[in-house]
């Protein structure tokens, strides 16, 4: 197949002419890849949450990119044309909006926070409010207010599930593309590397900032955030 494009973690093969197909790798990053490693399994992890999730918004009315996994680390995907948005959702204070923006860390926002930044590591993607993004023509002002709507749905919807296994969402971001019908549709992955992920009880974290912060196992957070979702690891 070819290659249509190598990011910080997956690769993006042309499939047929509707769809593409992407493997997750083993590669992690951090901080505009100034930090890089290679961990075994991650990106087994990484593909098997994506899909679960996928089908867990699709079963409550969110559209996405996702069709199905062809191998453990490979998920066949619609073509859409990515918006240059990154679309965070905040149910928690932490990471960037505490050392940007006066919240104390840990504190629960009454109502979540949709923050848009404009999708390019050559400007080490800032964040974008509305007009900046309507003068750039990225979106439509109607498309805008249905991303925006999206990210609130998909925030709901995976906030629910994981409370429901013992995790709290802190943060999560999500981009979205328009299918050949120019519907929007949450895109790329929806995993550990994309969201802030924490022990209910023990505020421990379960994703990538184990791995940008060195804070603990990168792998065992993922495998244990595997376990809660499938019940079990695989080979148990």
């Amino acid at each position: 197949m070819k290659e249509i494009a190598r990011g910080k973690a997956k690769t993006l093969y042309e499939y047929d002419g509707d769809h593409y197909l992407i493997e997750f790798r083993d590669d992690i990053t951090a901080f505009d890849s100034v930090k890089h490693d290679i961990v075994g399994d991650k990106g087994y992890y990484n593909a098997q949450i994506s899909a679960k999730l996928f089908e867990l918004l699709e079963n409550n009315g969110v559209p996405t990119h996702y069709v199905k996994m062809l191998e453990p680390n490979k998920m066949l995907v619609k073509k859409v044309d990515i918006v240059p948005l990154e679309v965070i959702a905040r149910n928690i204070a932490t990471g960037s909006i505490v050392r940007n923006y006066p919240f104390k860390e840990g504190t629960v926002f009454e109502r979540p926070i949709v923050m848009l930044d404009y999708k390019d590591d050559a400007y080490h993607d800032p964040l974008m409010n509305d007009d900046m993004i309507l003068a750039m023509g990225l979106t439509t002002e109607e498309e805008l207010a249905k991303i925006k709507e999206m990210a609130l749905r998909v925030n709901d919807v995976l906030k629910n599930y994981f409370e429901s296994v013992g995790i709290l969402l802190p943060d999560f971001k999500i981009e979205i593309g328009r299918d050949g019908e120019g519907k929007l549709v949450v895109a790329d992955e929806i995993s550990p590397d994309s969201c802030r992920l924490w022990d209910m009880e023990t505020k421990k974290s379960l994703d990538k900032d184990n791995y940008r912060f060195d804070k603990g196992d990168v792998l065992a957070a993922y495998k244990e955030v595997y376990r809660r979702m499938f019940g079990e690891l695989p080979g148990e």
